[in-house]
């Protein structure tokens, strides 16, 4: 199955369902009109003006982010790349002024490895309890068709790297949905929440983004592609990936320094060196279950666009280890 064949599936048949169920529970009657699709960040998106359930109004300022690794450390067990794609990190909200918080709901913690393990990085934060239940993929098996397909899905192009994918996933949704408005409890009706359906439309609204955003693809299309001998430039990568997103996003790298490398010995560039990351920046009309993102650049806020050397030929986007890979 194709990446873009999942939304019809899982999406179609769980994600609007459940839509339709949040909407219908918020206004308390069977009798409902079609929510105005404000777009968050906007004057109009605040919650004391609108259902917050219907317009983002906590984290309006909605990130779908993407790894690019080379290896899993857990290729032995099977967990392995897709060839010629990034993987899916997650779909994250963050305030309209750029800053974030994370672990909003308690309740929902499903995450047995919580980082940070406060519920604000800070000694002064709630502590964040490690969870030791079931799996989440357990709870996605147990909703049948939809969630046997997403789970299929995800473990394809929502790969961990030196932990269990499952442990990745609970770490997104624990810090990171619970933290949208339109993924309050309040949307979801008391079953939907009892059989886990509010992880299921998690996972697949940030699905349907990712299979949006083909970084590999763009970036091949330009000759920009994995290579262990050629170095590539910040700006090709990321006007690259502008303009087929309609705004800058964020590129991320690690690795060594630029000039704590031999070849900018002296320079004043310390980005780092190896790709490793792109975050994509939306506002969202209506709920960001409706998958509709407005791109916004990643310095909407006056942030930085990347950690990455800013010097020609300075980043390397490194090919995948040898048996770290299968084609999808």
């Amino acid at each position: 199955m194709t990446r873009f064949a999942l939304l019809s599936l899982a999406a179609a048949s769980s994600v609007q369902t459940v839509l339709a169920g949040a909407v219908s529970a918020a206004h308390g009657s069977g009798k409902c009109h079609p929510p105005k699709p404000e777009l968050s960040c906007s004057a109009a998106a605040q919650s004391g003006l609108v259902n917050s359930c219907n317009v983002e109004t906590f984290g309006g300022l909605v990130l779908s982010t993407q790894f690019w690794d080379t290896y899993t450390g857990l290729e032995s067990e099977g967990q392995l790349l897709p060839k010629d794609s990034f993987t899916l990190h997650g779909l994250w909200p963050d305030f309209c002024n750029g800053s974030w918080t994370q672990y909003c709901d308690l309740n929902r913690q499903y995450d047995p490895n919580p980082s940070p393990n406060t519920t604000t990085g800070t000694a002064e934060g709630t502590p964040v309890p490690p969870y030791s239940g079931p799996t989440v993929d357990m709870f996605l098996a147990a909703l049948g068709r939809p969630g046997r397909t997403l789970l299929a899905w995800m473990n394809k192009f929502w790969i961990a790297q030196a932990q269990p994918n499952t442990e990745l996933w609970a770490h997104e949704f624990s810090k990171h949905a619970t933290c949208f408005s339109t993924f309050a409890p309040s949307c979801f009706s008391t079953e939907a929440l009892k059989d886990h359906t509010d992880l299921l439309t998690y996972y697949s609204v940030a699905a349907e983004y990712f299979n949006r955003l083909p970084t590999y693809d763009w970036l091949a299309a330009k000759s920009i592609k994995p290579s262990n001998s050629t170095l590539y430039t910040l700006s090709d990568i990321q006007s690259t990936l502008a303009a087929k997103h309609g705004a800058k996003p964020y590129i991320g790298c690690s690795g060594p320094r630029y000039n704590e490398t031999a070849a900018g010995k002296g320079s004043l560039d310390n980005g780092r060196t190896v790709l490793t990351e792109v975050w994509y920046y939306y506002h969202v009309y209506g709920p960001v279950q409706a998958g509709r993102g407005k791109p916004v650049e990643a310095d909407i806020n006056g942030g930085s666009t990347s950690s990455c050397a800013k010097t020609d030929k300075a980043i390397w986007y490194y090919q995948r280890t040898p048996g770290s890979e299968r084609r999808v």
